[in-house]
């Protein structure tokens, strides 16, 4: 009969580690891979740096620029086929003038005249007020909508035959919208220095420019914090025709 500590009851069981080591190894392994592998991708820069550069802005930017080319290609698709209606349409000449006025009317078609021009601008980045004015805040040192609003309108109130916001005719339907010190204008985006300028007759804008109450306050905040403002006058000057789209998009209720 065997000793009782030589049997399988009697003996002290020692625990087996090879599985635990083969486990550990196996994660060691993985974890090395994962390292070379981030280190190739990341070249030597900061992954996380690099997956974030694609900002808001940076979209933004981009689009208002495909914006910019969209606009270019529908002006030229817009030119064909306005020539081709009115090639053999069978209207009368007072039916082709009527329409040619309302095209002139609707800022479809360029305009050429005598103009003025203005341009309004953020204050400086180092602004300070001038002596016996109150130490700015941030909104005091920009240009806000109601600014441009302000000029465009008082410009139409001169009797401007067209106007044009930076590089983009004004129709009926434009609207002079800003989201922070940007400005949004029929799907693209501009950053100030914003030029305004319209055709007319230079004396009757630049007073309508003077008369306007809303300007007066803004000439306030150009003599406390140094804003931007300039007023040119142009000889000549040709504002192109608004080539974008005219249809009205509107909220319509569920049936």
């Amino acid at each position: 009969m065997s000793n009782s500590a030589d049997s399988p009851a009697g003996r002290t069981r020692r625990p087996d580690w090879r599985p635990v080591r083969l486990l550990t190894a196996g994660v060691f392994a993985l974890a090395g891979l994962i390292f070379v592998t981030s280190f190739n991708t990341a070249k030597g820069t900061n992954i996380r740096t690099d997956a974030s550069l694609l900002k808001l802005s940076d979209l933004i930017a981009e689009r208002s620029e495909s914006n910019k080319a969209l606009d270019k290609s529908t002006s030229a698709v817009r030119r064909e086929v306005d020539a081709l209606a009115r090639r053999d349409d069978g209207s009368t000449k007072a039916e082709d003038e009527r329409l040619a006025g309302l095209e002139r009317a609707a800022g479809t078609q360029k305009v050429s005249g005598a103009a003025v021009s203005v341009t309004l601008n953020d204050a400086p980045p180092d602004a300070r007020a001038a002596p016996g004015y109150p130490d700015p805040q941030a909104n005091d040192l920009v240009i806000h909508q109601q600014d441009l609003q302000a000029v465009v309108n008082a410009l139409w109130q001169g009797g401007a035959k067209g106007i044009r916001v930076m590089d983009q005719r004004l129709i009926s339907t434009s609207a002079v919208r800003c989201v922070g010190n940007t400005l949004i204008l029929q799907g693209r985006v501009y950053s100030p220095p914003y030029k305004v300028t319209a055709v007319g007759d230079p004396g009757d804008l630049k007073k309508a420019l003077g008369d306007s109450p809303a300007i007066k306050n803004y000439q306030l905040y150009v003599k406390a914090y140094g804003l931007g403002w300039k007023v040119d006058e142009d000889e000549a000057v040709t504002l192109p025709g608004y080539s974008g789209t005219v249809d009205l998009h509107y909220a319509k209720p569920v049936e």
